[in-house]
């Protein structure tokens, strides 16, 4: 199995607990690796044997900036959940930071993985 990924798609949305949270939008940072067979849409150079990253990071995009979630791991399973469901992929990674959210910190998160993990040699995502 191969991997197709999208790395700091950066997306405003309302998240978070506090009441001055749920009134403005916050950044939050999200990391996806897709399990994909891409053996064929590479011996025929189509972009329909495989998953798209510019439609998944597009989808993502309007599905998060429309949200409203309380708890980025709230966050992370619908991701997760919707990714697998419309790319009818077998597995994902996802990582999501918010990295205001704590000054002193780069970045706090979440990382998940929802499917069968693919065997890939020596894969650290």
């Amino acid at each position: 199995m191969d991997i197709v990924y999208i790395r700091q798609l950066r997306i405003e949305t309302v998240i978070g607990i506090f009441d001055w949270e749920r009134q403005i939008k916050q950044t939050v940072c999200l990391d996806l690796d897709m399990a994909v067979d891409i053996t064929a849409a590479a011996a025929g150079e189509d972009i329909d044997s495989t998953v798209s990253y510019k439609a998944v990071s597009d989808r993502l995009l309007e599905y998060i900036s429309k949200s409203e979630f309380l708890l980025l791991e709230t966050m992370a399973e619908e991701v997760a959940g919707l990714v697998r469901r419309e790319f009818s992929l077998s597995w994902v990674r996802l990582r999501i930071g918010k990295p205001a959210a704590i000054s002193e910190a780069a970045d706090v998160g979440v990382l998940i993985e929802r499917g069968e993990r693919p065997a890939i040699a020596n894969y650290a995502g």
